[in-house]
């Protein structure tokens, strides 16, 4: 009995295409050989060709992620590479930055090259790894960084560990200056946080728990691009939590110097005041903010001063997230439910347009990457999601394509739903 041949042409019917600058335009988008060879109204249907109804459904470019820990190597219990990327295209992520913080860290080319062929292996998706600025995130000698470039890498950073000494972050900047990549910087002035994990303020006074003052992160943010400033490297300001840094990069971005920064879905949903019950899936770093950071967040993302949004996926294990909240570690997942909770809780209340969120997670995260732009446009690669704003999902326990669930979505029912993802 002779094989069937897998189908190699699709035409999208009836959608309303989105973008950053147009839409929502009804076009029908046709699809072959993975390449988008007609976009328009009346698109005649090729011989063997699948058609896909998307009337009263969004076609929308496909986000890209640019802070994600997908734990491999080295804690695969929580995450791997496969496990990751197929939890991103269930979430209309077609694209991601993964980082360093693995076991053994990225610091070498030898390790990245690791990344990369486990990527082509496990991925559906485009998967970028970042290496380290400093050799094991130890903050004392520089990385393998030239051996990381020729292999990819675009981005050096500690994850979630700020590099400590001012004067190795400046010759990190200017050896990354002079070949061409950026630094990103998790601003946190560990000496102020100590064991703080919630926000410093009435919040943590309530709950008798150690806080972490937003001056750990503004200090460290005004060091940091400081230094990119003086040296003319690129800096990516990653997690940015408070309306004060976010004051401050708005400030450096009029100085001319080259910086840009994220913020977290949970982050723009969230504030301190959802913690209650020590509820260890809302425990961040940086941590949870009053209402009015939130907000100015949201405005500031909106006035394009926050360049974009990135999840922080940050996996873990149930048993760990079961421990009291002081000993939980930090962090969220998020490549499931970014698109839909920032639906459910901004776009669809008319909070935040569409075409932000486009720009905000898809094109700008890209464009910080030097990555080649994608769009729903007639000769690109075909790289979208089909929305249905309609529906609803529900993200039951043991759901998710993820290894871990600690998200504070688990058990919630979020508005639309991501009915298909195309990529590759």
């Amino acid at each position: 009995m002779p094989k069937k041949s897998r189908q190699t042409t699709a035409l999208f019917k009836g959608g309303e295409v989105l973008s950053t600058n147009a839409g929502p335009l009804r076009m029908d988008v046709l699809v072959v050989k993975g390449v988008i060879t007609r976009v328009g109204e009346g698109v005649a249907t090729p011989e063997e060709c699948e058609v896909v109804d998307c009337s009263g459904r969004l076609l929308i470019p496909g986000m890209f992620d640019l802070h994600v820990h997908a734990c491999e190597p080295g804690r695969e219990d929580r995450e791997d590479i496969g496990s990751a990327s197929a939890a991103a295209l269930a979430g209309g992520i077609t694209g991601m930055q993964i980082m360093p913080d693995t076991s053994p860290v990225i610091d070498g080319g030898g390790l990245v090259q690791g990344i990369l062929d486990s990527a082509a292996k496990k991925s559906g998706i485009e998967v970028i790894p970042a290496g380290a600025v400093t050799r094991g995130r130890a903050g004392e000698e520089l990385s393998g960084i030239a051996g990381m470039k020729a292999r990819g890498v675009r981005m050096l950073t500690d994850a979630d560990q700020p590099v400590a000494n001012p004067l190795v972050l400046r010759r990190a900047m200017e050896y990354a200056r002079d070949i061409g990549m950026t630094i990103g910087s998790h601003c946190e002035t560990r000496e102020l946080s100590g064991d703080g994990c919630v926000h410093e303020g009435a919040r943590s006074y309530q709950l008798g728990l150690p806080g972490l003052p937003a001056i750990s992160e503004e200090i460290c943010l005004y060091r940091d691009v400081r230094l990119a400033q003086f040296t003319n490297c690129p800096i990516h300001v990653q997690q940015v939590s408070t309306m004060d840094s976010m004051k401050a990069v708005e400030f450096f971005k009029a100085q001319g110097v080259r910086v840009t920064c994220e913020v977290s879905p949970h982050h723009l949903i969230f504030s301190q005041d959802h913690l209650v019950d020590y509820n260890t899936l809302l425990k961040v770093n940086p941590p949870l903010r009053p209402a009015a950071d939130r907000e100015a967040l949201v405005e500031g993302l909106i006035a394009g001063t926050i360049d974009c949004i990135a999840t922080d996926h940050h996996p873990h294990t149930e048993f760990e997230k079961n421990l009291p909240f002081w000993e939980a570690p930090y962090g969220i997942t998020g490549l499931e439910t970014a698109v839909l909770s920032l639906y459910h809780h901004l776009v669809k209340p008319g909070l935040l347009g569409w075409d932000v969120l486009i720009r905000a997670f898809s094109s700008r995260p890209r464009e910080i990457l030097g990555l080649d732009p994608i769009g729903i446009e007639e000769g690109r690669v075909a790289n979208f999601f089909i929305f249905d704003p309609t529906a609803t999902t529900s993200f039951a326990p043991n759901s998710f394509r993820s290894r871990s669930q600690n998200t504070p979505f688990v058990g919630k029912e979020l508005d639309g739903a991501i009915v298909r993802t195309i990529c590759r």
